[in-house]
């Protein structure tokens, strides 16, 4: 009992905690013009948001980071494709059937709800409740329930709604059965507007669909990754949340074409001894429901992760999101439960990080195999695939598919012919599954020219004989890390967020440097035009150094700026006094955390700071080789 009250008061402390995390950052973020809500003036639109001057470079800051950590380091092909995209593409990927959330509607005002997000808030609300006086079998039934909302399908969702009483939540009046909704945006292509297209939901069907172009760049080699970063679109029912669920965002996707017999990676080393947080199906299964530290490595020896490409790709997640801020103790990758996952997909994880709201999905990490490149084969009529050239001829067992032009002329007329074409271009894996029909005496169903066609053995015969080949064509599998930008750079906020213990109205926000919108605010101490000019110049030398800086000649006082450049997350300040004018040409050298200052040359401390920003120098070795200046009296930071 004694422990179940501690823990308690832990998790109210832990709330106060993230509350005022939550509360103190926000302020700070839409005052500093971090980020603020979208059409302002007209009243703002849900889930649209604009990025000010330092949001704006720590996106860009971050995105580039991104780019380098992945894209330069894995040589990966990068595009871009258009936001606009065609009906046909997004149809064949299955976004146009099954792209949907489930939807709630008040009863008497009509106003639209996300079904999962009452449920959870109604199940989160009811085991946070101390009146609630649940029996251990009913919490445990409501946990259970809650770490499956994911899994459920729309009836399971009204069912569990209706058993747990939920209402509107504003109102508190009843609300519909869930309906899908799907969230794609609609448009029209072209003057008449008789081609319809929608923004796209996501940016890799842009990759997918150039893969037999971006194959023969690359040489016709696998395996090998494209990336794309770029906006995506989707109506979500209801946005909340700031940055975390909009209607608008910035992607950074990855596919990764590997052969579906040979998924070991030849960089895996490098990231098998990394240890993060895995919560895998086991775990959440438990009793317990806890994440546990294991490295790569054991994980994959023990088929916890799939393969090693795959967990070669959440070791380097986990370093680049503990790279740019994230903490790694509020960091796990959970592993996708049986029913959540994708019928074709192989494995699925999620990289999810606590903050003010919980834990949130930042990047998904699949193991997606043939099933995206397949339906686009299809869709398109042109084969997506590989050729592997084998070291030696091999005898195999094939299946040879031979269409009955006659009798398919016959059947379907003139609206056979798209059959036809799609019959010649059956691969081993379609015409596996067709045969298979025929043997258990059934007809088997092939979609071509926009419609399902019947197909029997009278009309399509597969026989079984052997060849000699020296190599094969192959559909590749794929493997998709995808990252939300907006999500990541709102917990990295948070995680940066802290306030002064000498003064909790002095907020600061501990960006690493590489992040930082700037990496150097120039003081002059005092209003006069020399410290002005040289300040300026010291400025112009960090500009040529690469370093984005700003100088503040408001003339108020050292520590009111101090304040205000560490409430942008500003890592170093440079004061420029009377001492580097009449005396030995210094300025001292502040650094946020620990409000440290030295005392550099002028002419030196641009390449300093450049050296501290790269991370080729610590600030420890700063203080050890510079000396130290005192705070003046008004620095009361």
């Amino acid at each position: 009992m004694a422990s179940a009250a501690k823990a308690a008061v832990e998790a109210v402390q832990d709330g106060v905690k993230k509350l005022a995390v939550k509360e103190g950052s926000t302020n700070v973020l839409e005052r500093r013009l971090f980020f603020i809500p979208s059409f302002k003036i007209y009243g703002s639109v849900a889930g649209f948001y604009d990025f000010g001057p330092p949001g704006c470079a720590i996106k860009q800051n971050v995105t580039q980071l991104w780019r380098q950590h992945f894209i330069l380091e894995e040589s990966m092909l990068e595009v871009e494709c258009p936001a606009v995209t065609p009906e046909a593409v997004l149809k064949a990927s299955g976004h146009v059937d099954r792209f949907t959330d489930f939807m709630v509607t008040d009863a008497k005002t009509g106003d639209c709800h996300r079904a999962d997000h009452l449920l959870k808030a109604a199940l989160e609300a009811l085991l946070e409740d101390p009146k609630a006086g649940l029996m251990p079998e009913k919490k445990s039934e409501a946990e259970d329930v809650l770490a499956r909302i994911d899994e459920l399908d729309g009836p399971g969702l009204g069912a569990a709604l209706t058993k747990y009483g939920v209402k509107a939540p504003e109102t508190k009046n009843d609300i519909s059965a869930p309906f899908p909704f799907n969230l794609m945006f609609k448009t029209s292509i072209g003057p008449k507007g008789d081609t319809v297209g929608y923004l796209r939901p996501e940016t890799a069907q842009g990759i997918f669909v150039n893969f037999k172009d971006l194959l023969y760049y690359n040489g016709g080699k696998l395996p090998f990754a494209a990336a794309q970063i770029g906006q995506s679109y989707r109506n979500e029912i209801s946005p909340r949340a700031g940055l975390l669920r909009v209607r608008e965002f910035t992607q950074a996707e990855i596919e990764h074409f590997v052969n579906p017999d040979d998924k070991d990676h030849p960089k895996f080393a490098s990231v098998q001894d990394v240890t993060p947080l895995l919560f895998s199906c086991a775990l959440q299964t438990n009793e317990a429901k806890r994440p546990e530290a294991m490295s790569l490595g054991d994980a994959v020896a023990q088929k916890i992760i799939a393969n090693q490409t795959l967990a070669y790709f959440i070791g380097r997640t986990y370093l680049f999101l503990v790279g740019i801020g994230i903490a790694s103790e509020r960091l796990r990758f959970r592993q996708h439960l049986p029913n959540e996952m994708a019928h074709y997909a192989e494995d699925c994880w999620d990289a999810e990080v606590e903050c003010s709201y919980g834990w949130v999905e930042c990047v998904g990490l699949a193991d997606r195999s043939a099933y995206d490149l397949r339906a686009h084969s299809a869709a398109s009529k042109t084969p997506l695939e590989a050729y592997e050239k084998f070291a030696e001829p091999r005898y195999e067992q094939v299946l040879v598919a031979k269409p009955n032009k006659a009798a398919i002329g016959k059947q379907f007329k003139k609206e056979g012919k798209p059959l036809q074409e799609s019959l010649d271009a059956l691969t081993q894996e379609d015409a596996a599954c067709i045969k298979k029909s025929f043997d258990e005496g059934k007809p088997a169903t092939v979609s071509a020219g926009g419609r399902d066609f019947e197909v029997t053995p009278a009309l399509l015969d597969i026989k079984q004989e052997e060849q000699k080949l020296s190599g094969r064509k192959f559909t590749p599998s794929v493997i998709e890390p995808s990252f939300g930008i907006g999500r990541i750079i709102y917990c990295m906020f948070e995680h940066a967020y802290y306030a002064r213990e000498s003064n909790e109205d002095k907020s600061v926000f501990r960006f690493k440097a590489a992040v930082a919108p700037l990496k150097a605010a120039v003081f002059p101490l005092v209003q006069q035009p020399e410290l002005n000019a040289t300040a300026r110049s010291i400025s112009a030398a960090l500009t040529r150094a690469g370093l984005a800086n700003t100088v503040d000649t408001t003339g108020t006082t050292i520590g009111k700026r101090y304040a205000r450049t560490d409430e942008l997350g500003v890592p170093y300040d440079i004061t420029v006094d009377r001492t580097t004018i009449d005396g030995d040409g210094s300025v001292t050298l502040r650094e946020r955390d620990t409000t440290a200052q030295v005392r550099v040359h002028q002419d030196a401390v641009a390449e300093l700071v450049q050296q501290l920003v790269t991370g080729a120098v610590t600030w420890q070795m700063v203080l050890d080789t510079h000396p130290a200046q005192q705070p003046a009296a008004e620095d009361n930071t």
